[in-house]
């Protein structure tokens, strides 16, 4: 048995936490089944201490507090009865700066210079004798720091980006071995990034102030004890960079023949009650990718093209002299740089070069791109450099069906391009705002593939800060579009279903105590807009993107806005409560609002048969999966009408943002799971395949961001590049797969695929914090296998096809069964034959053959009022007023197919 070493917070390195009793986690790897932990022993630098316990995830630091600047080295050993495993590697942990007084520093800007990306430097004595040297540093705008010409730490876009009105990050970095005795020369350049950059689509400059600012500490401890600080004050100088202007949506323009113009500097106010330690990784480099191909376009421009959609920019390696620019898009259209849906952001890349070979990327800018346009340069090299918050991949998915697997890997790409340092809507045009209703569907996907906990505690800390008095959540997070009356269902409903997804997969319950109070006021916000227990009117997105929806028109939903409202309320409540129970507050007040509201949804909004208001798949899929129907008999028949509107669909998506994440657990649950595998496997226009037929390597903002001629969407909100609609990969990580959590921190796991005819495998693996949990099974020669490992410290039940649930401990464990998916249905009706996928297939040939259809999208349109009716009568209905007798020739080719 051994033990991991200990991890701090929701931290991978514990350089500059911002608290004093960082929560501890392990993990435990064991052969042993019996092994089961009953005690565990931290030790802190000689220190022991014992805690009778079975706990292992986030336990509370058991000694002495921390103080600002202090090392900390832990290890841990489990006990499991009389039966100790060895002591684990030692971790280290180190406090950051935790008091406002430890910052002696203060805000630093030029004094003249107005232009663009400043460098303050400092130069400073260092006497021998160094044994740790730290900066701490942070920024109005963006910063990149050098000591002594070499880049201080990996990180991009720092401080990055938070709600600076109410909190600031600042770093940590260890520069001890960057520095030498004697003269050393510290430089720091500010960019302008959020902060003095543009945001949103309005042209806007400078939300948050129009000066840049430094505020940077330099601390050296020396072997005799001493500590000197090297703050920013007016000692500091300022000068020009080759920089001459950046901007995170327009891209940036170095000269580097410019000549560097002096100036001094000046303390400028700043809060120093702001600043916050960072929760979670920073943005980094985290991949860097070739290019694949490099042509000459129809209008004679060189194309570029990296084979993936990503967020980065382009490294170039050019001679000079000259000036290069590269223009950055995510598609092609008519063989030229599709840049139309980049609005008005110009994503241009510009160099100006002296002799000499160069090597060129930005620094503070990051654009959305799969292909670049690069003029200037007779010859070149270039690679596409990925960026995006460094976060530690958890979670992957693998099945029999290629398109599906890519599927999946645009979904990991979507993610990691909108996880920078906020979560993004898109990272290419001019928006890239941190939208609350993205978050709020896509949460447990993120949660499965990345670990997401600390990125998104910080953000949440935002949505507390921004949120308004009267408890209305901004549409975007941190808020800079400034609504008087943001109240939107399910976008604002972030505040209360991210919060509880993280308690969920990372078993965290002090978020849950940390936004209780965010999470109350939402919902006691949203309460207050009812009217007899509905929340009817008002501004709402709704079902927004419904494909039904007209490109310049995305709220034109199907499903009724107030049934969407209403059943978030209900939703919401519940989450309150159960929040309430965990944290040891009063849970009546929010139980009582969730029955109510459920009960004034039906009055409402649902018939005795369980017809749910717009009849929209949205609406049933709301009703099903959040217990909104009050009777048995009303689930069954929503049940039985969702199935229905989705073959009538032809098994095209007819979901927005609201429904999609729901629509497969809906079918589901309801006993349709083979109609939620056609729905996922579909490949027409539009669905979640189809974009794949299109060659797209991330999930698109739309369900027709390409149409099928390869012309991009005419709609004015077209992205390439989110990953909003691709929170269906949640159901296929729980259902297909068959790997889900069923308490907090994956403590208890549930396993249960839901095999069927398209795959013959498929497979889960996921890195709780309790370590990996497998799931995968296969179909062959009439048996189904599945394969499951439980990380020690938890449990997990097992459901196979026809047999009771199975308890199971940790381990490796191995079933074999009969295959479920052997055996066919009689077919008798036209639903029967539009539920079996190859006669179906064949049937609409048929139709087709004998124009009574033109394709199997109207073929089934058509038939949804024959459902019923005999399958091989079909034709005949169809061909009702035919006076040629088609019915008749295609009802006999139907028949001797069924026959």
């Amino acid at each position: 048995m051994t033990v991991s070493p200990v991890r701090f917070e929701h931290r991978d390195r514990a350089l500059g936490v911002g608290v004093a009793r960082p929560r501890l986690s392990w993990q435990v790897v064991t052969d042993d089944p019996s092994w089961s932990q009953t005690a565990y022993e931290l030790e802190r630098d000689g220190v022991v201490v014992r805690v009778e316990s079975a706990e292992q995830v986030l336990v509370p630091w058991p000694f002495e507090p921390l103080s600002s600047r202090e090392r900390a080295s832990v290890r841990v050993r489990v006990a499991s009865g009389e039966s100790w495993s060895e002591w684990s590697e030692p971790s280290t942990v180190e406090a950051g700066l935790l008091s406002e007084s430890d910052w002696h520093a203060r805000f630093l800007s030029p004094a003249t210079i107005d232009g663009p990306a400043p460098i303050l430097s400092r130069t400073l004595t260092v006497r021998p004798g160094v044994v740790s040297a730290r900066l701490y540093a942070t920024a109005h705008g963006v910063y990149e720091a050098t000591l002594n010409g070499h880049r201080v730490g990996d990180e991009i876009l720092a401080p990055g980006w938070t709600s600076y009105q109410h909190r600031l990050r600042y770093q940590t970095y260890d520069v001890t071995s960057l520095l030498t005795e004697g003269e050393n020369a510290l430089d720091v350049v500010l960019g302008n990034g959020w902060y003095r950059g543009r945001l949103t689509w309005s042209g806007e400059r400078a939300f948050y102030g129009d000066r840049l600012a430094l505020l940077a500490q330099l601390e050296l401890t020396y072997a005799d004890g001493t500590r000197e600080v090297v703050g920013t004050d007016e000692q500091w100088t300022a000068r020009t960079a080759a920089i001459r202007s950046d901007d995170i949506y327009d891209g940036q323009t170095a000269d580097l023949t410019a000549t560097p113009v002096s100036d001094r500097v000046e303390v400028v106010e700043g809060d120093l009650g702001r600043l916050v330690a960072p929760d979670g990784p920073p943005v980094r480099v985290t991949e860097t990718l070739p290019a694949v191909k490099t042509w000459q376009s129809p209008s004679g421009k060189t194309l570029v093209d990296f084979g993936q959609n990503l967020v980065g920019w382009v490294r170039l390696r050019v001679s000079g002299p000259g000036t290069v620019t590269v223009r950055h898009a995510e598609v092609l259209e008519h063989g030229e740089l599709g840049v139309r849906p980049l609005r008005s952001a110009k994503a241009t890349d510009t160099y100006v070069l002296p002799e000499g070979t160069h090597t060129l990327q930005p620094c503070f800018t990051f654009h959305g791109f799969r292909y670049a346009e690069v003029t200037g340069a007779a010859a070149f090299e270039a690679e596409a450099v990925v960026v995006g918050t460094d976060l530690r991949r958890t979670g992957w998915f693998d099945c029999s069906d290629a398109d599906l697997n890519q599927f999946h890997r645009n979904v990991v790409w979507g993610m990691r391009g909108n996880f920078l340092d906020v979560p993004t809507d898109c990272p290419q045009r001019d928006e890239r705002l941190g939208w609350t209703g993205d978050i709020q569907i896509f949460a447990p996907t993120a949660g499965y593939l990345f670990d997401t906990a600390g990125f998104l505690t910080n953000w949440l800390a935002d949505l507390a800060c921004d949120q308004h008095p009267d408890g209305a959540v901004p549409y975007v997070i941190p808020d800079v579009l400034y609504d008087h009356e943001p109240a939107a269902t399910a976008w604002g409903d972030a505040a209360v279903v991210v919060p509880w997804v993280l308690y969920q997969r990372y078993g965290d319950p002090e978020i849950l105590r940390r936004q209780y109070d965010s999470m109350k006021a939402w919902v006691d916000k949203i309460a207050s807009l009812t009217t007899d227990g509905v929340w009817t009117g008002g501004f709402q997105f709704g079902d927004w993107l419904d494909p039904a929806a007209p490109p310049d028109n995305p709220f034109a939903a199907k499903a009724d806005p107030d049934v969407v409202a209403t059943a978030y309320l209900a939703r919401s409540a519940e989450i309150v409560a159960g929040t309430a129970r965990v944290i040891g507050q009063d849970p009546t007040p929010y139980d009582t609002l969730a029955a109510t509201t459920r009960e004034a949804f039906a009055r409402h909004y649902v018939t005795h048969a369980g017809r749910v208001l717009s009849d929209a798949p949205t609406a049933y899929a709301l009703a099903l999966q959040w217990a909104l129907l009050p009777t048995e008999e009303q689930r069954r028949h929503a049940g039985h009408r969702l199935a229905d509107l989705v073959r009538a669909n032809g098994f095209r998506i007819a979901t927005g943002f609201v429904g999609t994440p729901l629509i497969t657990d809906a079918l589901t649950t309801a006993g349709h799971p083979d109609l939620a595998y056609r729905l996922l496997l579909e490949k027409s226009c539009p669905s979640w395949l189809y974009p794949i037929t299109m060659g797209a390597t991330t999930i698109w903002e739309r369900w027709d961001s390409m149409l099928p001629d390869g012309t991009i969407n005419p709609g004015q909100m077209t992205s390439f590049n989110h990953y909003a609609l691709g929170a269906v990969a949640d159901w296929m990580h729980r259902s297909v797969a068959g790997l889900a959590p069923a308490a907090p921190g994956y403590r208890h796991i549930v396993v249960k695929p839901v095999p069927n005819h398209a795959l013959t495998h498929a497979a889960a693996r996921h890195h709780t914090p309790y370590g990996e949990a497998a799931v995968a099974w296969k179909r062959e020669n009439g048996r189904f296998t599945v394969d499951v490992t439980v990380p020690p410290g938890t449990r997990a039940t097992v459901h196979l096809p026809g047999a009771a649930p199975i308890d199971i401990g940790h381990g490796t464990h191995s079933w074999t069964v009969e295959d479920p998916c052997t055996s066919g249905s009689p077919v008798k009706t036209v639903r029967d034959l539009i539920d079996h996928p190859r006669l179906w297939d064949q049937a609409v040939a048929v139709l087709v053959e004998h124009g009574l259809a033109k394709d199997a999208a109207e073929a089934a349109a058509q038939s949804a009022v024959f459902f019923d009716a005999p399958a091989t009568d079909l034709p005949r209905h169809l061909a009702r007023k035919d006076p040629a007798g088609r019915g008749t020739d295609a009802q006999r080719a139907l028949g001797e197919l069924l026959a």
